[in-house]
């Protein structure tokens, strides 16, 4: 064998041992995962249905006109307080004078009509009563008095109804209030031939608003009367206002297949700070549990198995209260969940050691804590929320199952 055979055959060689030193030796060991831990405390829970409202003066008066005519003066404008029975406007009132003083003069007339024909009935009684008038003659004056009379009921009647329409081109106000809406101005014609054209629109009480908002079929079994509501406005982001559920009304709204049912919220308003047509965000407390034992509501979301991390699963591990069916007991209080019993996971001291799943019955949520109400965990444990990346660190994890401030253990 020549000596550069011998040469690559020992380069060989050693490339051989190299490559086995480095895979036999020179490989670490894979870390054990850190996790991400939160833990279960004590603490208030407040479960709300969301929904979005328009805001409303309690009482709203829209005040029209009951006879056509040309706007003649106004006396009110928008944002001005108005008393009941002060004038808003007026129509111009020429064509009701007429009308009045025509029906009038055909009143007199006809009354000065049936005056002569009682007299003529009077006389004809009375030749009747001598035998120089025939019965049929008698009869005729009797229907032409009657008649005469007749003729006075009527036009006493249009008299009156002339005399109506004159007083109704005086436009007056219903109600104590704020004028919020003006439709018309001095020289525009008000048409009120088939319905009542809107003139103005008074809010009566700006102090004590409504809030009208639509919540979703899912939720409406929540709602009650008397339960408590914040909400917010754009105008006012950082500050909250109140109120309380005065009626859950029973007619659906169905737009694009989605069923709401209207709630109406009372709103005091005091400072006059809101105005009607804000639109707010509303939440409406359908449930709260004070001091309950909670956990985050990450550490539901958080699943191992997808990860292939280790889990333990001992026979009857994590079993707490059972009911007759071997499932955990069921809330039948409103706002709280009827869900069957959830897991969460919890790590040893030992980080390599696989994780322990624990069952618990879960009861109401505020989206970031669910209550425990039956179950091991007794407050002070520590529950699997994550999973650290090198990538992201101790505030990482998988997205959407840590929340902020979580350290890995």
């Amino acid at each position: 064998m020549s000596k550069v055979v011998k040469t690559a055959i020992g380069v060989a060689a050693a490339a051989a041992v190299l490559a086995a030193a480095w895979f036999g030796f020179g490989k670490k060991a894979p870390e054990a995962p850190k996790y991400l831990t939160a833990n279960v405390d004590r603490g208030t829970i407040v479960q709300v249905v969301g929904t979005t409202g328009t805001l409303t003066a309690l009482t709203t008066v829209k005040v029209g006109s009951q006879v056509s005519g040309i706007v003649a003066t106004l006396h009110a404008d928008f944002n001005d307080r108005v008393r009941r029975g002060q004038i808003l406007a007026t129509l111009d009132p020429t064509p009701f004078e007429a009308a009045v003083n025509q029906t009038r003069a055909q009143l007199e007339r006809a009354r000065v009509g049936a005056l002569d024909a009682q007299a003529k009935y009077r006389r004809q009684q009375a030749l009747y009563d001598a035998g120089l008038s025939s019965e049929d003659q008698l009869e005729s004056a009797r229907a032409f008095f009657h008649q005469a009379q007749a003729q006075v009921s009527e036009l006493e009647a249009a008299l009156e109804r002339a005399e109506t329409n004159l007083r109704y081109s005086v436009i007056r106000a219903p109600i104590d209030g704020v004028v919020v809406s003006r439709d018309y101005d001095v020289g525009q014609t008000v048409a009120a031939s088939f319905q009542a054209p809107t003139l103005f629109t008074i809010a009566e009480d700006l102090t004590r608003m409504q809030l009208t908002c639509d919540v979703d079929e899912a939720d409406i079994g929540q709602v009650r009367v008397g339960q408590p509501v914040t909400f917010n406005v754009d105008t006012f982001p950082e500050k909250e206002f109140t109120g309380r559920v005065a009626q859950v009304r029973l007619s659906p709204k169905t737009a694009n297949n989605v069923v709401t049912y209207p709630v109406m919220v009372d709103v005091d308003n005091p400072d006059l700070t809101l105005l009607p047509g804000m639109t707010a965000e509303v939440r409406i407390e359908v449930a709260r549990v004070e001091n309950a034992l909670r956990v985050p509501s990450a550490a539901l979301r958080f699943r191992p198995e997808i990860l292939g991390l280790k889990v333990t699963r001992e026979e009857g591990s994590g079993a707490g209260a059972r009911s007759p069916d071997g499932g955990f007991p069921r809330s039948d209080s409103p706002g709280r969940r009827r869900d069957a019993a959830v897991e969460v996971y919890v790590s040893g001291d030992d980080p390599a050691a696989p994780l322990r799943p624990v069952r618990l019955a879960p009861g109401i949520t505020d989206g970031r804590f669910i209550e425990i109400k039956d179950g091991p965990l007794s407050g002070g444990e520590r529950v699997v929320v994550g999973v650290a990346t090198a990538q992201s660190g101790e505030a990482g994890g998988l997205a959407g199952m840590t929340p902020m401030g979580r350290r890995p253990r």
